[in-house]
């Protein structure tokens, strides 16, 4: 992951209240004197989760006993069709470059979703993007924004 999509993405997580579990190993160092100077002024908000490997996300996932939703541009299900449950859904989203294991789309086969990509110029959307999208839609197929929730006021200029 690179580090500009680390900050958006944990931006998003926060404003919308979803962890964020990173997996290993990674490209960004989450050492928190370097991610103060990169600005990040949300990241003392952050559910962080760092899996240092494959395995070790994989090991987490079956202890947890979910079932993931993963999201590939191989994926059988639209991501606004998909049946979202609960706010803590998990959604897993392929590195940059490489995508998602084949083994895991296999594996979850049925629960592989895409955003679609209609125009042939591009092969993928930005991760950070990507994230935002899948993550609005979950929560609002859950049924999971808060009740209570209302604009923040606006700051004086």
């Amino acid at each position: 992951m690179i580090p500009q999509n680390v900050g958006n993405i944990s931006r998003t997580c926060v404003g919308m209240g979803a962890p964020l579990h990173v997996i290993g190993p990674s490209l960004v160092d989450f050492d928190d004197a370097k991610v103060r100077r990169a600005g990040l002024d949300h990241w003392g908000d952050l559910d962080l989760t760092l899996h240092n490997s494959p395995e070790a996300f994989l090991a987490w996932l079956d202890a947890s006993g979910k079932q993931p939703w993963l999201v590939t541009k191989f994926g059988r299900t639209r991501f606004d069709r998909a049946a979202y449950e609960a706010s803590d859904d998990i959604l897993v989203f392929g590195a940059e470059k490489a995508g998602l294991p084949e083994a895991w789309r296999a594996r979850w086969a049925d629960r592989c979703v895409h955003i679609p990509i209609p125009s042939s110029q591009i092969r993928s959307y930005n991760l950070a993007n990507s994230v935002a999208v899948l993550l609005a839609m979950a929560i609002s197929r859950a049924n999971a924004w808060p009740a209570d929730w209302s604009p923040a006021p606006e700051r004086p200029a």
